[in-house]
């Protein structure tokens, strides 16, 4: 038995492929182990979304390279799809596997392997042109969404379903279409099937994801947000009548999305949690139009006050660049400004990183990497008040948790979990074992910055 290490990087879409690249090796009979033990093969997801991202993704194959000189070190992913001839140049990388070829990793590795048993043991470099062309496709012209389908996963109460792949945005910093291609959107009737299936092994909440949710449904011909309209609601209504599931979170946001209508539709869903992840990147109006984010900032507040109409206590997330080629010291107050007004639960604060083939990376008026820092620990601080007043308002408060975990802090053990809305609840362990259990339970203090206390 040939034993297998896997290493993830990048997004929820990434850990879901990789789940269900683990899950078809366990079936052919090979051992997964730990990526820090000694293996024979070790397949590395990778991400390319910033330049960290790419040289963390080389870094790890060189890792597992020096981890075991003999083994057959596997490129899968974006990285590889978007710097297709470094990859297969590096040295420590014997097979690359592209995007929406995931599916048939197991397929191109015992092909690999086969080949290395009869003797022929030379690694794939366009040098040695045995390329074989259902490795790497070129990802801006298919149409064919990669099917996979996850029956289990490393958690025990949630599952992540992707249903769609590809983004037809192009914002001027990212690189994400080049890696993943256009629009390609996941068949409803696939989609539930899935999610009946995680059902019936016993997951209790499923995160719906993909590279640009919003846009789901755009490519089976009929209207999408474009056009006022979503089919990602409609399907978020059907799963949402699927028997024995408890909770339906949704991935990352297009604002647009979030008119009074769809979000009102979605209020009228007693499973979909009150947890949105809305997308900003800038708060000022110049900033978005040079990073061709289609909307403004008003219009991003009046997705926000749709749900905060409609939901008591939403927790809206969201992602915001500092630094972006041309943001002046005014242009930053103004995100500041817009941020204070809308007090999100949680930002991920992220400083711009260039991107070969983007339009921001040929931008004049880069700006200097210590002003991003210094934006960056601005927002940061900000983040940590806004975060800590939302879970605030919970002290004293009576929460349905899902249980998830029992971990210790501080050398006590809690069972640890979420609400609805995604806020970190603990309670102290007891024999009761809470795992993928619902409980209601009164918030009394803070544990942590990030986690309450319940009884």
């Amino acid at each position: 038995m040939k034993s297998v290490a896997f290493h993830n990087l990048g997004c929820k879409v990434n850990s879901y492929e990789l789940d269900v690249m683990q899950q078809e090796l366990i079936e052919k009979g090979y051992e997964i182990v730990p990526f820090s033990q000694k293996a024979d093969i070790y397949i590395i997801n990778t991400c390319t979304v910033t330049n960290i991202a790419d040289r963390k993704s080389r870094q790890m194959l060189h890792k597992a390279r020096q981890m075991n000189p003999e083994a057959v070190v596997v490129a899968v992913g974006c990285y590889v799809q978007t710097d297709t001839e470094g990859v297969l140049l590096d040295e420590s990388v014997d097979l690359c596997v592209g995007n929406n070829r995931k599916k048939d990793l197991a397929k191109i590795l015992e092909e690999y392997l086969s080949r290395r048993e009869e003797g022929d043991d030379t690694p794939i470099r366009p040098e040695n042109k045995t390329l074989d062309d259902t490795t790497i496709i070129d990802i801006n012209h298919t149409d064919e969404y990669e099917e996979m389908t996850l029956k289990q996963t490393a958690e025990h109460t949630r599952a992540y379903i992707k249903i769609q792949d590809g983004c037809n945005q192009f914002c001027t910093y990212c690189a994400i279409p080049l890696a993943r291609g256009r629009v390609r959107s996941r068949k409803k009737e696939d989609v539930l099937a899935e999610i009946k299936g995680i059902v019936a092994a016993g997951y209790k909440e499923v995160v719906l994801t993909g590279i640009h949710i919003s846009s789901y449904g755009i490519d089976f011909g009929g209207k999408g947000y474009y056009d006022g309209e979503s089919l990602l609601i409609d399907l978020v209504e059907e799963i949402c009548q699927v028997d024995g599931l408890e909770r339906v979170r949704l991935g990352s946001l297009e604002p647009r999305v979030v008119t009074e209508e769809t979000a009102k539709r979605l209020a009228a869903l007693p499973k979909l949690c009150p947890h949105f992840h809305l997308s900003l990147q800038s708060g000022c109006d110049e900033t978005l139009q040079r990073m061709n984010r289609r909307y403004s900032a008003a219009e991003f507040l009046e997705s926000v006050k749709a749900l905060r109409s409609v939901f008591k206590h939403p927790g809206i997330t969201t992602d915001v660049i500092v630094g972006f080629p041309g943001e002046t010291e005014e242009e930053f107050r103004k995100t500041c400004a817009f941020l204070e007004q809308v007090e999100f639960f949680e930002m991920h604060i992220f400083k711009y990183s260039k991107r070969a083939k983007t339009k921001a990376a040929q931008m004049p008026n880069q700006v200097p990497e210590p002003v991003k820092t210094q934006r960056s620990n601005v927002l940061l601080e900000m983040e940590a008040r806004h975060s800590k007043a939302f879970r605030a308002d919970y002290l004293g408060q009576a929460v349905e948790v899902l249980f998830e975990e029992c971990k210790k802090i501080d050398h006590t053990e809690y069972w640890i979990g979420h609400t609805k809305d995604y806020v970190k609840v603990a309670v102290a362990a007891s024999a009761e074992n809470l795992a993928n259990c619902f409980k209601t339970v009164t918030v009394r203090e803070f544990l942590t910055e990030e986690i309450v206390l319940a009884e």
